[in-house]
């Protein structure tokens, strides 16, 4: 193994433990030696990667973004964009425990952003990565004849605050908001703006 490949995979396992231990106990408890322990590497090789856990904290975060979004768009090329729209739709809500803890890290950063610029600006940034995802699929489908044609930027920002509404209900265990019922209704509006059947598509 090169020296660079180890240096990835090092980076892979501490990003990866990162958000496991922010998940767990959240960012303002966590210590560079719990995240170090769980990524089976030394403190000093941790500090090395990231010196500050501001920087610890952002990677984690970028990381955990862009694992989600590299699997859902594995196949964008083929797969109808009603599917990989629907793909996005679910991966926006805690829909199974990686994307719970996806979720929980989210809820740090809102926290942290509330109370320091630089994460402010850092979160603005992930939004608009999202919206940037959510509005790439929506002119694919356009643009392939399989989609209406909308306002895409309207559309993007009312799917992610539909998301981020009907996400919080969900991590809060609120009994009177399903899953099933969350993906409906936000699937309602979209399907409503783009002309596709109103039940959710599937793989």
């Amino acid at each position: 193994m090169s020296t660079k490949v180890r240096t990835a995979d090092t980076r892979e396992r501490i990003l990866t433990a990162a958000c496991e231990v922010i998940a767990d106990i959240g960012f303002e408890k966590i210590r560079m030696r719990m995240v170090a322990e769980r990524a089976g590497v030394s403190t000093a090789l941790l500090h090395y990667h990231f010196d500050t856990r501001e920087k610890l904290f952002t990677e984690a975060m970028t990381h955990s973004f862009a694992n989600t979004a590299v699997d859902v768009e594995r196949d964008a090329e083929t797969a109808p964009a009603a599917v990989i729209l629907a793909r996005i739709v679910r991966n926006l809500l805690p829909t199974d425990p990686q994307l719970h803890q996806d979720w929980r890290l989210w809820q740090e950063l809102w926290v942290r952003a509330l109370r320091d610029e630089t994460t402010r600006v850092f979160a603005v940034d992930l939004y608009a990565q999202l919206h940037a995802w959510v509005g790439d699929a929506v002119r694919r489908g356009i643009a392939s004849g399989e989609f209406t044609p909308t306002d895409v930027d309207d559309l993007s920002t009312l799917v992610l605050s539909l998301s981020d509404g009907y996400g919080i209900r969900l991590m809060l265990r609120d009994p009177t908001v399903t899953l099933d019922a969350a993906l409906a209704a936000i699937w309602r509006h979209v399907s409503t703006a783009l002309g596709l059947p109103a039940a959710v598509p599937t793989e």
